[in-house]
């Protein structure tokens, strides 16, 4: 799974869950930043939602979710 990927699979569940429109989901995910697999080793990926508290902790809880899937990325 690529990093574009998993955007994308953010903003659908975002909007399946969550209601709203995948336009303002996708700005409030931001973008899938990669670490190197040699210093995160566990989880090579994150998230810095921006918006409201409750869409903050909507990303929040589905990051803590996808993790558990896809732990790790590439680039792209």
């Amino acid at each position: 799974m690529t990093a574009s990927d998993l955007q994308s699979l953010f903003v659908t569940n975002l909007v399946r869950y969550n209601s709203g429109d995948r336009r303002r989901w996708r700005l409030i995910v931001g973008d899938v930043r990669v670490y190197s697999i040699a210093t995160h080793a566990h989880c090579n990926w994150a998230v810095t939602p921006l918006g409201s508290a409750s869409e903050v902790d909507a990303v929040e809880r589905l990051a803590d979710r996808l993790r558990e899937d896809h732990p790790i990325i590439t680039a792209g």
